[in-house]
Order: structure tokens, then C-alpha cells, then sequence
């Protein structure tokens, strides 16, 4: 380790120079084992190191999440995957997965869209069934408190040698006090050192005021990603994993729209039609994954008029239709949902009902906090109100 690390460029080529270093004069906390990370990887690994760190710690479970420009695309806890979820996250051919492996497997298929070019982050030491299911994917890079020697060969062949590899020192602690300069001016604040745990979700504002232990965990898991993720931020979790996470959005609302849209995909790709299509023999993973994403989407018809189906799939595949897919989605339910900030109208509640959403964890604090509770009346959605307001910028 060293004092400090001299990068390429900040966020874009024209700002240099850059450099990460420790103004206390201590150590830097990381060690590169490959590759020579730049500024955005470093941002994602210290913010996906603190997430996963947190969510062992609030679970008990190893965890994993998959960030890409400061926010995760998915983040999960190393619970096993069922047949179906081994498939739709094209791992059913790797044999037995560890709890890791299926941690990132989680994180990674939540949104393969966004997670493409991913860096990653994991609670625990990297081992070869995890080395092996990120050898095949494109991934910028790794943090993780260590790593099995099989599983750092194997990661050291990615990118012709030169995929980016840090090691953290798990017992680091930052600074009580941070800061940041923007546009020349220091900004200072004491750090997030924000505990999450269950006694955040004891005030249920709502008839309906039962959360079983596995829907706690699952709200934990929303709202330790949301401590992560640049604000206005949801995030809704479905058996120990994100499904849907919605970043950055100026409206609240249209935060959840965005969020419960990629639920949405996440469960449609569970449909027999989607996993019944057949592609051609050597697509290419990022391809076949839009393909799906397109096959979902309204894009197809145009897909199927423009005569370029046969480059992608062996059989072309039926319409995947509008009523078809409103049946499956009706079938999704006990999902979880966090909100970084209170939800200041009902319509946030009417949305996230739409994608299955049975339980609620958000601040609470809106003047219209009576007209969000009655909405999840009208549908038995249990709601706690947390107190603790999670923005991230």
C-alpha cells in the first residue's frame, strides 16, 4: 500500500492530473493486484465495497453488487438460485455455484443491461466458481477483501491481462469527517456511518402491520442499496436481491416508474416464450441480452418488419403480446420497495402496486403522509416508516 496513486484522467480525458491519495498522510486502504483503475472505477469501488460490507453485515450473507457511474444496477445476498433464475442469468452451464458466485449472479442478471461493463464489488474473499462467472462477462473491474490464487489467475486473464484487480483492507475505517471540493469550494460533512438493521423497520404506519422476517431482510437489502445510490433513488427487492433500481431522477415518481419498469423486464424474463427463445449458435452475450430486452419491448414489431430477426435468433419467435405479458406480471407479488426520501403522493404507491409490491420501507415525513398511507390501505401494503432520510450525491 501507499500513501497515494496516480491516475490516467478524472472523469473525462481532457481533466488531468488525477490522483486518489490520503490527505492524513496515512495509507491508502487498497492494494491494485492488475490493471491501473481510473477515476469512475475507484468511485464505484469504495461506494460497492461499503454497500456489500453493510449488507453482510445487516444479513449475514455474503453479498455482491454490480455498479456502473456511481450507482449500483444490481446488488444481492448470496442466497441459492432456482432453476429458473440459473437460466435467465445464463449460469445453468457453470454446475455448482457457491454463495458468492450466486450473490454476483443476482446482481449481475438484476439488469444485464446496465450491468455491462460493470465494476464489481464482493463481501468476501473472490473464489474460482465466482473467478469463473465473471471471466465470461464484460466487467471493468473488482474489489473485494481478497482472493483465491485459482480465481486472481483467472481474473488476471481477462482483457488481455489487463482487467483491473484492488484488494481492500477490510478493517479500514474512514475519517469521521469528509469532504469534497466542488467548483473550488470544500464541502465537509461527518460520514455516513448510518447503521441499517431491523430496528429501522419496527413503526408500521399501516393496517395491514405485519412484515415477516424474510420481507425485513429483503427491505434492508433495498435501503442499504439505496445508502449507495445517487439520489432521488428506489429500489425495489424481490428474494434477497434488486430487481429493479432507479437512480438520479429529478421526480420521485418517475424514479419509480423507472425502477418498477426494470422489475417489470426482470420478471418477464421469466416467462416460457422468453426463455424458449433460441438464438443463433455464437451470439454474442451483450447482443443476446438485447435481443431479450428488445423481444420485451414494443421495439420487436419494428425488429420483425425490418426482416433482421434471422441475424439473431434460429426460430422466429412469437409475439410476445401486450395481454400476455399483463397476465405473467400479475402473477409477481411479495416484492419489497425503498425510497431514499418520503413519497410525497399516493401515485408513487399505485405504480409500485402495478409490479407487485407488498411492503414498503421510506422515511416518512410528507404533508400528504395520510393520503400515502391510505393508498397502501387500498392495496394491504405494509409500510414502515424509517425516520432516516438516505440521499447520496
Amino acid at each position: 500500500m501507499s500513501n497515494e496513486m496516480q491516475l490516467k484522467y478524472g472523469c473525462n480525458p481532457n481533466q488531468k492530473p488525477s490522483r486518489i491519495y490520503m490527505a492524513n498522510g496515512g495509507e491508502l486502504p487498497i492494494t491494485v493486484l492488475n490493471g491501473k483503475p481510473g477515476y469512475i472505477n475507484l468511485l464505484d469501488a469504495f461506494n460497492g465495497w461499503q454497500l456489500v460490507s453493510e449488507l453482510k453485515v445487516a444479513t449475514g450473507l455474503c453479498a455482491a453488487t454490480s455498479f456502473k457511474h456511481v450507482s449500483p444496477a444490481g446488488a444481492a445476498v448470496g442466497t441459492p438460485l432456482s432453476d429458473t433464475l440459473k437460466k435467465i442469468y445464463f449460469v445453468d452451464d457453470l454446475g455448482e455455484l457457491s454463495p458468492l458466485a450466486c450473490a454476483y449472479a443476482r446482481a449481475r442478471g438484476a439488469d444485464r443491461m446496465s450491468s455491462y461493463g460493470d465494476f464489481i464489488a464482493l463481501s468476501d474473499v473472490c473464489d474460482v466458481s465466482t473467478a469463473k462467472m465473471i471471466q465470461r462477462e464484460v466487467s471493468d473491474g473488482i474489489i473485494a477483501p481478497g482472493y483465491e490464487p485459482e480465481a486472481l489467475e483467472i481474473l488476471k486473464s481477462k482483457r488481455k491481462g489487463t482487467y483491473n484487480i484492488i484488494q481492500i483492507d477490510p478493517t479500514y475505517r474512514p475519517a469521521e469527517i469528509e469532504r469534497k471540493e466542488v467548483f473550488g469550494v470544500t464541502f465537509e460533512q461527518g460520514h455516513n456511518f448510518l447503521k441499517i438493521d431491523m430496528d429501522m423497520l419496527s413503526n408500521v404506519v399501516t393496517e395491514n402491520n405485519v412484515i415477516p422476517d424474510n420481507y425485513k431482510r429483503d427491505l434492508l437489502i433495498s435501503l442499504i442499496t439505496l445508502k449507495y445510490t445517487q439520489s432521488n433513488s428506489v429500489c425495489y427487492v424481490k428474494d434477497g436481491q434488486a430487481i429493479g433500481i432507479g437512480a438520479g431522477q429529478q421526480s420521485r415518481i418517475h424514479c419509480t416508474r423507472l425502477a418498477g419498469n426494470k422489475a417489470d423486464i426482470w420478471w418477464l424474463r421469466q416467462h416460457p416464450k422468453v426463455m424458449g427463445l433460441q438464438f443463433v449458435d455464437n451470439i454474442r452475450r451483450p447482443d443476446r441480452d438485447n435481443a431479450i430486452d428488445v423481444y420485451i419491448s414494443d421495439e420487436y414489431m419494428d425488429v420483425l418488419a425490418d426482416g433482421v430477426w434471422e441475424q439473431t435468433f434460429k426460430v422466429k419467435p412469437e409475439i410476445f403480446t401486450k395481454e400476455e405479458q399483463k397476465a405473467w406480471l400479475s402473477q409477481n407479488t411479495d416484492v419489497c420497495l425503498g425510497s431514499d426520501a418520503f413519497f410525497p403522493f399516493g401515485d408513487n404507491i399505485e405504480r409500485a402496486h402495478k409490479s407487485g409490491v407488498s411492503y414498503i420501507a421510506e422515511p416518512g415525513g410528507s404533508i400528504r403522509d395520510d393520503h400515502v398511507i391510505e393508498t397502501c390501505n387500498k392495496y394491504q401494503i405494509a409500510m414502515a416508516f424509517t425516520g432516516i432520510r438516505l440521499f447520496h450525491h
